[in-house]
């Protein structure tokens, strides 16, 4: 059965977010609130918890994960970015934006998109996440906790425990999210030179961004 913390939404406690980071090291899937909807996350470079993770899912390797990272100086081990991406990038996290960028050779293979070798990047403006990656001291892979067949993803965290109690080994609730998805922009042309490209338009404002 999955573990179950309950966390305060403002004040997150460490010893119950320490006990998720400890499950998330051994190769657990969590459940976890963001600032648009819940996700489910897993360490990076465990191909074991990844496959699991796209399961749970039902997706394929050409579904784009996204990394979750605290802040912008864990950017450059997994994307490249020039001067032009990271003033865009510094002006919108965190926040519920995603960002697609060209992948480093430091992403494994099996979690950038196959064709393009881009991953998408976001730095959650959520407390009880932010404290949860600093605990766990490296960025997280995530996807949308959306159930195959649906459109909306899950937003109550106790009907995620009933219903994947035997698929993800723990649900941290933190109460209900905007249930908005993020903005994701995608910033590959610009390295080039190019401009930025609208993927979708979400919880993020585009304005903010002057997009």
């Amino acid at each position: 059965m999955a573990q179950y913390f309950e966390v305060h939404p403002d004040n997150p406690q460490p010893r119950l977010l320490k006990q998720g980071a400890a499950l998330l090291k051994q190769g657990a899937v969590l459940a976890v609130p963001t600032d648009s909807s819940y996700a489910l996350v897993c360490q990076l470079d465990d191909k074991a918890a990844v496959d699991r993770l796209r399961r749970i899912r039902r997706v394929d390797e050409k579904h784009h994960l996204t990394l979750l990272c605290r802040d912008l100086s864990e950017l450059a081990n997994y994307a490249r970015v020039d001067n032009r991406q990271y003033r865009l990038l510094k002006l919108a996290t965190p926040g519920p934006y995603t960002f697609i960028l060209d992948a480093t050779k430091e992403v494994p293979r099996r979690v950038s998109h196959p064709q393009r070798k881009t991953i998408g990047l976001r730095v959650p403006d959520r407390k009880g996440l932010q404290l949860l990656l600093e605990l766990h001291g490296a960025p997280l892979l995530a996807t949308t906790f959306i159930a195959p067949g649906e459109t909306l993803p899950l937003n109550d965290p106790r009907e995620i425990r009933e219903r994947y109690e035997h698929q993800i080994d723990a649900v941290v609730d933190a109460g209900a999210c905007p249930l908005e998805p993020t903005t994701v922009v995608d910033l590959t042309d610009m390295y080039d030179g190019g401009e930025p490209r609208v993927v979708r338009e979400g919880r993020g404002n585009l304005v903010a961004l002057g997009l």
